[in-house]
């Protein structure tokens, strides 16, 4: 574990950018980062660690005040296995398809101007359209950024299938024993990581490389440094901060839990179960704790068959991975915030602006022109506008992937923006054949 020193670092001016928000997820499709919450003031780290390895945090900290390409700042990563037969997901044959040409043309040339990296459309089974952009292939990994959170609130739900783990409620503090005498961390439960309602300091700008969000975030001991000082300014259950602490936090809990490695863990009983391929995950150091909440690096079909996944409650070619109910608990919003439950952002009452921060935070929002077509539709939701749409009702999955470029989103034709309902009511316009009955989302 590190010291107290305060004295142990320079104190640079404050960069423009919070680090954790462009990288790892601020309210998707916003610059939350450019926002700022004066109010929530500036609080130091004072745990300090060799000097080799502050003057690696500090060489990570300059590197991200202007470059956000995974393998500048990315480094080192862990394998994750995948399976060793992959196979790609089913095609539908063109008599097979449910969905109009029309409205697959339209979100292909949608995606196409929004700077998208893949879009692929899965309905009843089978693939009904996949689309590649730029350099991405359907076997090439892409940085998920927060499209890593769901696979956190998987790994949760595959622990504890396994009895690694007793249920969503177990506190945390079984695990991470440091908490026990903590009066408000011992509070946080495991579903708290989870909806973002661990009590934990919400987002904000950083304010300079003494700040804790910068060091929770690029630190090699980011994991200590979450643990140990990362502030808890609620109490736990009774408010809602999106913040990538507590998704990093999950990495530490299951590796306590199971007593396995996360990146192990996640490409044994999560992927590899799936027949889903490899990638990697970003370590703070050799052999040490990975970044949970952000950037996993796999093929864009990984997360398609995370969705896919989850529209069958947890069950995979008869397999059941997930807790009977567990699927349910992660659709299921707080009292707190009525679009987030664990993990997956849900429809929820029509509003025509959402972001990922609290509601009452005055922070950019990305647009939805229109209600969905379907209230039963709920989202992996991420930066740089990366989104995995799942209709029950209609047994579909629609899956967009993207890119991030200096600080924002790269660029667009002028004056558009991203449009969240887009992708999906034009597809469920265009469903020809096999259409089921779906509630439109409510005003």
């Amino acid at each position: 574990m590190g010291k107290s020193n305060r004295g142990a670092m320079k104190i640079w001016p404050a960069p423009l950018l919070l680090i954790a928000a462009v990288l790892c997820g601020a309210p998707p499709g916003s610059a939350q980062a450019q926002v700022g919450q004066a109010a929530d003031g500036l609080f130091e780290g004072k745990l300090t660690f060799s000097p080799e390895e502050e003057a690696l945090y500090l060489q990570r900290y300059a590197q991200a005040q202007s470059r956000y390409a995974a393998d500048e700042i990315y480094r080192p990563l862990e394998a994750i296995s995948g399976t060793a037969s992959w196979k790609p997901l089913p095609n539908a044959k063109p008599r097979e398809r449910t969905i109009s040409e029309a409205a697959l043309g339209e979100a292909k040339a949608y995606a196409a101007a929004q700077n998208s990296r893949a879009l692929i459309v899965w309905r009843n089974g089978k693939v009904e359209a996949e689309s590649y952009f730029g350099d991405l292939t359907r076997t090439t990994s892409f940085n998920t950024l927060s499209l890593s959170k769901p696979v956190n609130v998987v790994a949760v739900g595959r622990a504890i299938m396994l009895g690694k783990i007793k249920s969503l409620d177990q506190p945390v503090a079984d695990f991470v024993t440091e908490w026990r005498a903590d009066p408000q961390r011992a509070k946080i439960l495991v579903r708290h990581l989870l909806d973002m309602r661990a009590g934990f300091l919400a987002q904000l700008p950083e304010k300079g490389p003494n700040d804790i969000m910068a060091r929770s975030f690029l630190h090699p001991h980011h994991d200590e440094i979450i643990v140990t000082e990362y502030p808890v300014v609620n109490e736990p259950g009774t408010r809602y901060e999106y913040n990538n602490a507590a998704a990093d936090m999950v990495a530490v809990l299951i590796e306590r839990a199971t007593g396995r490695r996360y990146a192990e863990f996640v490409g044994t009983e999560i992927w590899q179960k799936l027949g889903a391929m490899g990638g990697a995950v970003w370590v703070n150091r050799e052999g040490g704790v990975p970044h949970a909440g952000c950037c996993m690096m796999v093929p864009a079909e990984n997360i398609l068959r995370l969705a896919i996944l989850t529209l069958h409650d947890g069950v995979w070619n008869g397999a059941r991975l997930l807790p009977r109910s567990y699927v349910s608990a992660m659709k299921t919003p707080t009292a707190q915030n009525p679009y987030y439950g664990l993990g997956l952002y849900v429809a929820g009452p029509y509003i025509a602006r959402r972001g990922a921060a609290n509601l009452d935070r005055a922070t950019p929002k990305t647009l939805h022109s229109e209600p969905y077509l379907a209230k039963d539709l709920y989202l992996f939701d991420g930066n740089a506008n990366q989104v995995a749409y799942v209709v029950p009702s209609q047994n579909l999955v629609i899956l967009r992937t993207g890119t991030l470029s200096t600080g924002n989103n790269a660029p667009r034709p002028k004056g558009v923006e991203w449009d969240n309902s887009f992708l999906p009511n034009v597809v469920l316009r265009g469903i020809v054949r096999d259409r089921r009955v779906s509630i439109p989302q409510s005003r």
